[in-house]
């Protein structure tokens, strides 16, 4: 049986661009797109922790 996933609440920017982070109590990490979550991407949570510690670090600031 598939662990049941907590999603957060939807981080938006502009338009229809909403993302949100789900955790299982397996230790899992995910990121959907707000209404696809059928479709997550899944990872550990410390794979998850580390993305936002660099995204908050501005390693991802090429994007913006």
């Amino acid at each position: 049986m598939p662990a049941t996933i907590t999603w957060e609440d939807p981080f938006c920017g502009e338009g229809n661009s909403c993302f949100r982070l789900g955790t299982d109590t397996d230790g899992n990490a995910y990121i959907a797109v707000n209404g696809q979550e059928d479709r997550p991407l899944t990872d550990s949570m410390e794979s998850l922790r580390t993305l936002i510690r660099d995204i908050k670090a501005g390693k991802a600031d090429h994007l913006l």
